[in-house]
């Protein structure tokens, strides 16, 4: 078996069940060597029914006490039991919906191994859908480390671990071995052949995690040495230079509000970008409210002022016509034409926007996605900005940065990270961070509230209202779901206006409305005609509504930390004070971690860290979308020990050899590059 063969010719494999590993992104049988295990599951505990307790995930041997019990419940639900002794007791054991078992114990004098959770009831241990395994079956998992891989509708883990089993032990070539001998032995990682057998059939903990910790090294060291050389690689690349940045003090003396500090140490560190021949690569990242439009538009007016373009590309409709409006304000008194373009736009005025841009009448272009569609060509685009970059592609970061020759790239997002992740995930980029809120900004109060004070938080909101204010209320759901339990907008929407804010104004937001009906009921909203909004998550990104003082938002617990910190983020925006009310279930751990880190803080950086420890990496970062490689078997928060050694690492090998022309790095080079490429031909 070669590592270029294909899945479907493994055994038990073939055409259909292919296509499921498809899925996956399985193909060939090297692919399935690196599709790595998530985790595991220990079938090494074998234990006396006497000894079980309470919760715990083991293994018991033993031989039926009884013949199988088969009925139907009430709810229709098909139902096996039986009974296991193992000589120090006696256990129930039951399934659900499973028609497999009865073939699968069809033998009343065999031993069997069972694993499971244990739970107990009436003080007799029970196991409910365990794992049934017979004794001497010749392919035991049972007393065994086993892998457990990400997996797809259909696929089951025994048929990955199969498949996987088969292309361990057939493997007729070598794997291709990436890092040269004298990383291995500096760094103490074993090759990669018995890396890849040991995380896949482990015979101890130390196997497995030896084989892991050699995966994760080479895993975050390809990532290293990736997004140094796109970083190199934008270096070598010249870009138009904007000697005229003293300009931007002119601009600055004429906003009717002060700059902070940390604005103006930002836009500093983006003036001497501008000046130097070597393409701005610039992420400004920035709490809430922190005023990163205004850094933007500062950048924005030195290139105009040079005679250049710039571009902004926001998600939203509604967040990209708050820009147009902002900037052609700050903008107009200074004979400084503004273009807008976006997906819901009429097509003569369209039309009118593309002309002004290929002319070059327009020297700032706001809009949508619509700006990197093929028809929108720039007169001179010297500076592409992507604001909210997290809900954007790298494709299409790249893509706008493409619209002009080597033009200058800012990137803003309000969702903080962690410093030293910072640098791994951004770090083709170099970073400002704006830690500083305009004066005047109060402190948003935030409380999690059980429903035993519902009635007050309404007397509580009511009051506001009154006084001219007006409220958010976050649903995590449309519509009501018979899977899901959770308040929907559409009925929560009909009973505020029908009970405690009858009399009000009360508007709807969601996604499934067309643009133009988002867009009339921000407009509306925002100037004050609607008092109250009821929305789902669409608002995380939305306009500025200064007026708007109380955030709530229901089933808190469906939400993660930093997606409750960016919606707290639309209140506050004004001089009166604000407040974010969370209702959830506090029952579980996770939920009453997450509501007590939001009423301690209001720093987005912390925010950031506990909410990378509670959710991980994957959730938290999505991680395609930072135009990353997607991690198999890295996780950035419990490796970090891993990742601060691949630095290290990588530094050392660039230094030695910039471009990894030592034929040393030949195979490490291949996969660096093929990795990358697999996220948007950066690397080419």
């Amino acid at each position: 078996m070669l590592l270029s063969d294909s899945v479907q010719y493994l055994k038990g494999i073939g055409e259909k069940r292919a296509e499921l590993f498809h899925k996956l992104g399985i193909f060939t049988v090297e692919d399935l060597l690196y599709h790595l295990p998530r985790g595991f599951e220990d079938r090494t505990n074998i234990k006396d029914i006497s000894d079980l307790a309470e919760g715990e995930t083991v293994c018991v041997k033993g031989v039926l006490a009884m013949g199988l019990r088969k009925f139907r419940a009430r709810n229709g639900t098909w139902v096996i039991q039986t009974r296991l002794s193992d000589g120090s007791g006696v256990m129930q054991l039951t399934w659900f919906n499973a028609p497999y078992v009865e073939k699968s114990l069809e033998d009343p004098s065999a031993e069997y191994i069972f694993f499971g959770r244990v739970s107990y009831r009436r003080m007799s241990p029970e196991m409910v859908n365990p794992i049934i395994e017979k004794v001497d079956s010749g392919t035991s998992k049972m007393g065994k480390i086993v892998p457990i891989y990400p997996a797809t509708g259909g696929l089951q883990q025994r048929s990955i671990r199969d498949a996987v089993t088969q292309a361990v032990l057939k493997l007729g070539e070598k794997l291709p071995e990436s890092l040269p001998e004298e990383i291995r032995q500096k760094y103490n990682l074993i090759d990669i052949e018995r890396a890849i057998r040991s995380v896949h059939m482990p015979e101890t903990f130390d196997d497995f995690y030896t084989a892991r910790r050699r995966l994760v090294f080479e895993e975050f060291l390809k990532l290293q040495l990736g997004v140094a050389t796109v970083k190199a690689h934008k270096h070598k690349q010249s870009a138009v230079v904007i000697e005229n940045v003293k300009c931007i003090a002119d601009f600055a003396a004429s906003l009717p509000f002060e700059l902070t500090n940390a604005q103006k140490r930002v836009i500093n560190e983006i003036s001497a970008d501008l000046k130097n021949s070597v393409p701005m690569n610039r992420l400004v990242q920035g709490d809430v409210g922190s005023g990163k439009t205004i850094v933007a538009a500062a950048s924005m007016f030195a290139v105009a002022k040079s005679g250049y373009q710039s571009v902004m590309m926001a998600p939203t409709e509604i967040l990209a016509e708050q820009h147009f409006a902002g900037l052609k304000k700050y903008f107009e008194p200074w004979g400084i034409k503004v273009a807008f373009l976006s997906g819901g736009q009429k097509a003569k005025e369209r039309r009118e926007n593309l002309e002004l841009i290929e002319s070059g009448e327009a020297s700032v272009i706001v809009g949508t996605h619509a700006v990197i569609t093929d028809k929108v060509n720039f007169a001179n685009l010297a500076l592409s900005i992507t604001d909210e970059q997290h809900r954007f592609g790298v494709s299409q970061r790249t893509k706008l940065a493409g619209k002009g020759i080597n033009s200058h790239t800012l990137v803003m997002t309000a969702t903080p990270i962690p410093r030293t992740l910072s640098l791994v995930i951004y770090g083709d980029l170099d970073i400002s961070i704006i830690d500083q809120l305009p004066p005047g900004r109060k402190e948003i109060k935030t409380i999690a509230l059980t429903e035993a004070r519902r009635a007050k938080m309404y007397e509580f909101i009511l009051q506001e209202l009154n006084k001219g204010r007006q409220a958010y209320f976050v649903c995590a759901l449309v519509e009501d779901s018979d899977a899901v339990s959770a308040k929907a907008a559409t009925d929560y929407v009909k009973r505020l206006s029908n009970g405690v804010l009858r009399g009000k104004s009360v508007g709807l937001l969601h996604g499934r409305m067309k643009s133009f009906e988002k867009e009339d009921i921000m407009k509306r909203f925002a100037a004050g005609e609607i008092d109250a909004l009821v929305a789902t998550t669409v608002i995380e990104v939305g306009v500025d509504v200064p007026n708007a003082t109380i955030m709530v938002i229901e089933n808190a617990e469906r939400f993660g930390l930093s997606q409750l910190h960016q919606l707290r983020g639309r209140v506050g925006r004004g001089a009166e004070q604000s407040y974010c009310i969370m209702f959830g279930d506090q029952k579980s751990g996770v939920a009453k971690e997450r509501m007590a880190v939001m009423c301690e803080t209001n720093d987005g950086f912390k925010i950031a860290e506990k909410d990378l420890e509670i959710r991980g990496p994957g959730e938290f970062f999505g991680t395609r979308q930072h135009g990353l490689p997607e991690m198999k078997i890295g996780n950035f928060f419990t490796d970090m020990d891993i990742l601060k050694e691949t630095q290290g690492a990588a530094a050392e090998i660039l230094k030695e050899d910039p471009m990894l022309e030592n034929k040393k790095y030949d195979i490490l080079n291949r996969e660096v590059v093929k990795t990358f490429n697999k996220v948007g031909d950066v690397l080419n």
